[in-house]
């Protein structure tokens, strides 16, 4: 699977480069060496591509289950590709499955490699930046890794939700900011106001490298709203958010 990975991002990002054009900022900022969170921002499926390429170590990103499922040729291509590339499949029920998602991220950096994670839990259904779940605060609290927030930029136009045709009228690109330290928590019990703060804190980062408006809501619950139509109104920002500004 190491080979496939890179073989996968030597000939499919390549052609990315040449077909797309896409931009990278603050690479440097990515540790060559030793476990790193990379929290990023997810506006496109095409994410998962344009995230990871110009970054020179392996990332391996807790993927959903729905990606490992599939049925027939597509379900099975989408197995292959995303096994292949070092995904790792999780169940984003909630509680137990919450769980073990953690304890998977925590072996993934106990061994020293890179993990993305989309703090947001989902896509954002309308380009804004939307509450963080506080998994990447325990995340960094218990392997003592440092955050690195990352911003995808222009994939929300470039390929929005629900489409597969990209918009060429759009150079996607991605922003890599300062890594964020929070070691001097490691040990201290990760109680709700603890992570809640951390978490605010690396979505705050996010927003100041992507220019988002943030809105202080749960982005799932954004989506419901957005599903129940009109008369359900826009998600807004709700009171004690973060200011991206």
């Amino acid at each position: 699977m190491r080979v496939f990975y890179w073989v996968t991002k030597m000939t499919l990002g390549m052609a990315l480069k040449i077909v797309f054009r896409p931009r990278a900022w603050g690479v440097k900022n990515v540790p060559r060496r030793g476990p790193v969170i990379l929290a990023s921002n997810h506006l496109s499926f095409s994410d998962h591509f344009f995230g990871p390429l110009p970054v020179p170590r392996k990332v391996i990103f807790l993927a959903k289950s729905e990606y490992f499922t599939g049925r027939g040729l597509k379900g099975l291509i989408s197995k292959a590709f995303f096994t292949g590339v070092g995904q790792i499949p999780v169940d984003r029920a909630g509680g137990a499955a919450g769980e073990q998602a953690i304890r998977t991220g925590l072996h993934v950096l106990a061994a020293g490699h890179v993990l993305g994670i989309y703090p947001e839990g989902t896509r954002s259904p309308d380009g804004r930046l939307y509450r963080g779940k506080t998994g990447v605060a325990r995340l960094a609290i218990e392997s003592g890794a440092p955050v690195v927030p990352c911003a995808m930029i222009n994939t929300f136009e470039f390929m929005p939700p629900g489409t597969l045709r990209p918009n060429m009228r759009f150079r996607p690109g991605v922003r890599f900011g300062e890594p964020l330290d929070f070691s001097r928590y490691r040990g201290r019990e990760a109680d709700g106001p603890l992570l809640r703060t951390i978490t605010d804190e690396i979505m705050q980062a996010i927003a100041k490298l992507s220019g988002q408006e943030y809105v202080d809501i749960d982005a799932r619950r954004a989506k419901a709203a957005l599903a129940a139509g009109p008369e359900a109104g826009r998600p807004e920002t709700g009171h004690g958010g973060i200011n991206p500004a």
